[in-house]
């Protein structure tokens, strides 16, 4: 394919605006990356079955796959920036296909485990790499343009993973819960292959090895710790163990990357007000969100008997909402409020939602439900949106895809740390309960895990206050028609290198 060097980046044969071409790509492999996540879940009791093991086992082949994101996300931005944004994140995809395609062939738990490896490994590079190539071409005037597609692609992929993991596994195979990655997987490459182009390779610096090492074990220990937790009690000596020695290679981290020159993990990005807030407000949302997401299909499944079909189908409304609620986000909403009044409105909202949900019965209508995923979506868009689009507004372009890593790291740990406390509470009361020998669910437990996950929302509110919209200026800027000139920012605040 002929190319042609235009101001220092290699531009491919097949001309295409570079924020259609990062956004297609990228939205892509976080959907597949994501999707990937919820639709193994629905399939576990059948694998299991399948290999002749018990259900119990069955939760290595989701842990490996975590920890080995938590592995590889440290090193992603000094890919990023050593090899370029575009050669990684081809190779990040073409990674995660391969281990999917190995899943689906795996012949027994063991390989099964080891390829959901391969497919962490590149999991963990998709978000933090495309993420930096996203907000590189997007100017900060149009940020709150580039979240909303960004938010579109992460939230649709969990309420489409249940709907399709239970088609796949009713009608196909769980097999092909990991083959149906292939088709995007090549797609996402080849579209990417025309019509990304190719920058070129930042100074990034000697790669930090004790970062890699600390930050790589320290986040797949705790990753490890917080998911075998309510599974296996929190009072486990395994789980204490991994818990305990993961928090202690992080402070080690701290200490050792304070002093780097060139840090893999570089936390003196957090020294920035607004992106410090942000990724609190973002990892307690992903713990709020996920953590819901989570139990919503328990509820339906457990407690209602419904089918793993019927549940997706009643949770896929919150998909609709986000798409809708994205909209408002970015063309009304953002401009006007800023983004502490608005982050703080939608924490709010999204509290105020799940203590609804601390009402719900096994007699409440399904179309009430599907009501309130509607509306989880719609409210969660006002939050991922304006986080996301005010939380690089003072970061440098070279720092963009170190910022990214630490961002993209929150989020995960989050979504992880939700789950487990969503889970504990959960198991700790007990969603069944005796009456007259016969076993019946138990609301009170869904209803206690709901109002923790509107305990995660409303702390988030202690991040979004201490948000200065002054700091954010350049991301304010209503989208006007090209006949009209743009409205000015508020005074615009200086980049942190």
């Amino acid at each position: 394919m002929p190319l042609t060097v235009r101001n220092s980046q290699i531009v491919p044969a097949v001309a295409m605006n570079q924020k259609i071409a990062v956004g297609v790509v990228f939205v892509s492999a976080m959907f597949m990356n994501i999707m990937d996540i919820t639709i193994v879940n629905v399939a576990l009791p059948t694998i299991g079955r399948d290999f002749h093991i018990a259900p119990t086992a069955v939760d290595g082949i989701v842990i490996a796959y975590l920890v080995s994101l938590a592995v590889f996300i440290p090193a992603s931005g000094w890919l990023g920036d050593r090899f370029g944004g575009k050669r990684v994140l081809m190779s990040a995809i073409v990674v995660f296909t391969l281990g999917s395609v190995l899943c689906g062939l795996a012949q027994n738990l063991t390989e099964l485990v080891l390829f959901r490896v391969i497919q962490g490994a590149g999991g963990g590079m998709l978000a933090p790499v495309g993420m930096a190539m996203l907000f590189r071409v997007f100017p900060p005037s149009e940020r709150v343009r580039a979240s909303s597609i960004l938010t579109i692609g992460t939230t649709l992929a969990p309420a489409i993973g249940p709907v399709l993991g239970g088609l796949l596994v009713s009608d196909l195979s769980w097999r092909w819960i990991f083959f149906v990655n292939l088709p995007i997987g090549i797609a996402a490459v080849t579209f990417g292959a025309l019509c990304l182009e190719r920058s070129a390779p930042q100074d990034a610096g000697v790669f930090d090895i004790p970062g890699f090492l600390l930050g790589g074990a320290g986040l797949g220990l705790v990753m490890y710790g917080v998911s075998e937790g309510p599974l296996k009690s929190w009072s486990s000596p395994t789980v204490i163990t991994t818990c305990v020695a993961g928090l202690a290679l992080l402070a080690v981290l701290v200490r050792v990357e304070l002093r780097t020159p060139h840090p893999l993990v570089d936390l003196r990005l957090l020294s920035a007000r607004l992106f410090r807030s942000s990724s609190g407000i973002i990892f307690l949302v992903s713990a709020a969100f996920l953590g819901t997401l989570y139990l919503i299909p328990l509820y339906f499944q457990d407690a209602r008997g419904l089918s793993a079909l019927q549940s997706g189908l009643s949770t896929f409304p919150e998909a609709f909402g986000v798409m809708i609620g994205a909209q408002f986000a970015s063309r009304l909403i953002y401009p006007r409020l800023g983004p502490r009044r608005h982050i703080t409105i939608g924490l709010i909202g999204l509290a105020g939602t799940m203590l609804l949900l601390t009402q719900i019965s096994l007699t409440t209508s399904l179309w009430l439900m599907r009501g309130l995923m509607f509306l989880l979506g719609l409210i969660v868009a006002q939050i991922f949106v304006p986080g996301q689009a005010a939380s690089f507004a003072m970061i440098s372009p070279a720092a963009t895809g170190r910022a990214s890593t630490l961002f993209n790291t929150g989020r995960q740990v989050g979504s992880a740390v939700g789950v487990a406390v969503l889970s504990t509470v959960l198991i700790g009361v007990g969603s069944t309960q005796a009456a007259g020998g016969i076993s019946h669910p138990n609301l009170r437990a869904y209803h206690l895990a709901f109002f923790a996950a509107a305990l995660f929302a409303l702390a988030g509110t202690v991040f979004s206050l201490t948000i200065h919209d002054s700091d954010a200026a350049e991301t304010m800027v209503r989208r006007r028609r090209p006949t009209q000139s743009p409205e000015q920012p508020l005074s615009v605040p200086e980049s942190v290198v």
